[in-house]
């Protein structure tokens, strides 16, 4: 059937085609009467007039044809999309009745559309245990456990909210359509069921964090092992070189479980932090002095250009510290022989941020390997070829422990001359998350 009929239409076609050709009629006896009635001049005037009215309302007749059929199609299409949309999707008006429950919320809270469209939502309902998990996440406060992701007085509203009968874990996100004058017409909120893939993220985790425990232990005997043997065999030059590349295997082999527990522990949100206020000149001058041997080892040229008055910020000294520890490292075996590492403090204008700068002049990363520096596992090309036993989780976790910080991380580097990472850390200690945010959701 054509999208142009309707029922109950006694003209069979739409009404705008009806008054356009009753409309084209009354110009042409208007015509006629100008014509043979009139003066001249009186014509001259009215009849370009009315080709005008006429040309316009053919138009607009013809634009309000085409109108309908696809306001109708795109409604169409918007309750196809929300009807097989995978996330559970309820819309509501202020006074929360439910205008729309698609599928996805059906198997969610194991409700009905049928019985629900209508249903007002109220409070009350967590007390019915059929409904209890619906007016829960319709009303969040009432919910057991609730994690707020978004700032409060933000939209959309993003909340992460735990039941343990059934054992559930919903991210829910909350918009409002907005009327002209910014009244809420209706409230559109999103559920998103990650129970299982949380579910699946914890087993690796757990398997990863048991591994690695496991693996821990007889790594730390075989290198301490080794360390020993290298002050017993230092009159066997032979037998030196085979101890000492066994003790610089096993360090590494530590440093990669140590890593994946702390992988393991970041994705969680319990790697623990400790925060208390310290002067950040001083911390930066005990880690940079930590990594000195290794610097005039490589004969790198090492300097802190440093402000005159001390700058306050309130960190965990020992995370922050594995953070720099990673970047000076880095600046210092992916440097040139005879290279430069220089370390700048600066506070940023008009913004409640101090920037840490670590500049080197190294080897450098390749411009479309940069956006990829901070994920899991990786190591650019170059470095590989130069250093092929990295785990590729350092900066991975430098990252994770400043943003929990409340910073942010940045990378800058010309390939064959050299890179800076940069990151910031707050003077406000307002801007510190207020806990630990996991991966996932970071």
């Amino acid at each position: 059937m054509s999208l142009l009929k309707r029922k109950n239409n006694p003209f069979g076609r739409e009404p705008s085609i009806v008054f356009l050709i009753l409309f084209i009629v009354l110009i042409a006896v208007l015509l006629i009467i100008d014509i043979f009635y009139l003066p001249p001049i009186i014509i001259g005037i009215s009849l370009p007039i009315l080709m005008v009215l006429t040309l316009m309302t053919i138009f607009n007749s013809f634009k309000g044809v085409q109108s309908k059929p696809e306001k109708e199609l795109s409604g169409q299409v918007l309750q196809t999309i929300i009807q097989n949309f995978q996330d559970g999707i309820v819309i509501y008006d202020p006074d929360f009745y439910l205008k729309t429950f698609n599928p996805a919320a059906e198997k969610i809270f194991q409700l009905t559309a049928e019985e629900m469209l209508g249903k007002k939502i109220e409070p009350s309902l967590a007390k019915n245990n059929r409904f209890r998990i619906l007016a829960q996440t319709i009303f969040p406060s009432l919910a057991p456990s609730l994690r707020q992701i978004s700032e409060t007085d933000s939209w959309p509203q993003v909340v992460i909210l735990n039941f343990e009968n059934p054992l559930l874990e919903l991210k829910t996100t909350l918009s409002r359509i907005l009327d002209k004058n910014g009244r809420a017409l209706n409230f559109i909120k999103v559920i998103h069921d990650q129970t299982r893939e949380k579910a699946a993220l914890r087993s690796k985790s757990e398997f990863v964090s048991v591994a690695a425990h496991q693996l821990r232990t007889p790594l730390t005997a075989i290198n301490w092992t080794f360390e020993n043997l290298i002050k017993d065999v230092s009159d066997k030059p032979d037998l030196k070189e085979s101890v000492q590349k066994g003790f610089q295997a096993s360090t590494r082999a530590l440093k990669i479980v140590n890593d994946l527990l702390n992988v393991a522990q970041m994705e969680e949100g319990r790697f623990g932090y400790q925060f208390e206020e310290v002067d950040l000149i001083n911390f930066i001058q005990i880690i940079l002095g930590e990594a000195l041997p290794l610097a005039k080892e490589r004969g790198l040229n090492v300097y802190f250009e440093k402000p005159t008055l001390p700058i306050k910020v309130k960190i965990d000294q020992q995370k922050l510290g594995m953070a720099l520890a990673n970047i000076i490292d880095n600046a210092i075996k992916y440097n040139t022989e005879n290279g430069r590492l220089t370390i700048t403090i600066e506070k940023i204008r008009d913004q409640p941020f101090v920037k840490v700068n670590v500049e080197d002049t190294g080897f450098g990363i390749a411009p479309e390997e940069l956006k990829n520096i901070f994920q899991k596992f990786f190591r650019g090309s170059n470095i590989i070829s130069v250093n092929p036993n990295g785990s590729g989780l350092g900066l991975y976790i430098t990252k994770n422990i400043i943003d929990q910080h409340g910073g942010q991380i940045g990378i800058e580097s010309i390939l064959g001359r050299g890179t800076t990472v940069y990151f910031t850390l707050p003077l406000d200690y307002s801007l510190i998350p207020s806990r630990e945010i996991t991966q996932k959701e970071s």
